[in-house]
């Protein structure tokens, strides 16, 4: 650029394009949420745990943020929904066989029902009122894609249906296809939809309906001011006094002794005393004195 000839630029050194948007790897974005916790990062491992919304976490790394909030930097944002143990649940998976090499890329766990692979691939869906954990589409094959009938109740005052409950193929637990199944990993529209399950059961949750004890005592006549003041005079009357505790006779007769032995010392004491120390000492039967100990035996005005 000295005007030499030496260099002729074009337009690659002249102006400068817009870089790309840097994008992420789907696939390792995948492998991270089926093959790592959630929370820790650290591959999964079990006993594995997942929360309302499908992620997996390792129990001990959950339980670690649950005792130290500030244990993950990011902890607040990825499992702040998380209160306690309770609303997790462990999940029944089931490792592959044989088990794979440690730092390979196949999964560790598998469909029970179809032996489908647990790496994204497929989705999987678990059951929250026992933990097992199944491919939708295994789940589907042995239970039905048609949901169950509904039989309505005989009671007519309530006219409540009840959903007739599937049971899980592998433990047979009794659970409701509508709001036990739930996704693992979710796509963002699901996870939206789980997390307003949440909120609407933790609000169900809070409200809890009164003891029948308490109940009955909210129901119950308050009874008059008089009558319960008449009552407990009564029970004060009639109540005995209780009889004084019995004292041993050598304990009286030696704490007897040693009052006597200590006023025969004190008398002794103050015998030997001269008038100016016996001066220092008042009863407290004597008048009190308006001089202090700075000015006695002093002249002043306020004595």
């Amino acid at each position: 650029m000295g005007n030499d000839g030496g260099s002729i630029p074009d337009r690659r050194d002249l102006v400068k394009n817009k870089p790309k948007a840097e994008q992420a790897d789907k696939a390792n974005q995948i492998r991270a949420l089926w093959f790592f916790c959630a929370l820790s990062k650290r591959p999964l491992q079990e006993p594995v745990v997942s929360c309302a919304l499908g992620k997996l976490y390792n129990k001990d790394a959950l339980i670690e943020y649950l005792l130290d909030k500030s244990a993950y930097g990011d902890g607040e944002e990825i499992c702040g929904h998380i209160r306690s143990l309770k609303d997790v649940k462990t999940l029944k998976l089931t490792p592959r066989s044989p088990p794979p090499s440690p730092g390979s890329d196949v999964a560790k766990f598998v469909c029970p029902l179809n032996l489908k692979e647990m790496n994204g691939a497929y989705p999987f869906v678990y059951i929250h009122t026992c933990g097992c954990v199944f491919s939708q589409s295994g789940l589907r094959a042995v239970i039905g894609s048609t949901p169950t009938s509904k039989t309505p109740s005989n009671d007519v005052n309530t006219a409540v249906d009840k959903e007739q409950l599937d049971v899980c193929p592998q433990c047979a637990t009794k659970f409701s296809r509508s709001t036990d199944v739930l996704s693992v990993n979710p796509s963002a529209e699901e996870e939206e939809r789980l997390r307003a399950m949440m909120e609407v059961r933790r609000s169900r949750e809070a409200v809890k309906p009164k003891s029948k004890k308490r109940k009955a005592n909210a129901e119950a006549p308050v009874e008059d001011n008089s009558a319960v003041a008449k009552k407990k005079k009564e029970s004060t009357n009639t109540h005995s006094p209780s009889p004084a505790p019995a004292i041993n006779p050598a304990v009286a007769t030696s704490s007897k002794s040693l009052a006597s032995s200590l006023l025969a010392e004190e008398a002794k004491r103050k015998a030997s005393m001269s008038d100016a120390v016996k001066s220092l000492y008042r009863s407290k039967y004597d008048q009190p004195r308006k001089e202090t100990f700075t000015t006695m035996g002093t002249f002043t005005r306020y004595a």
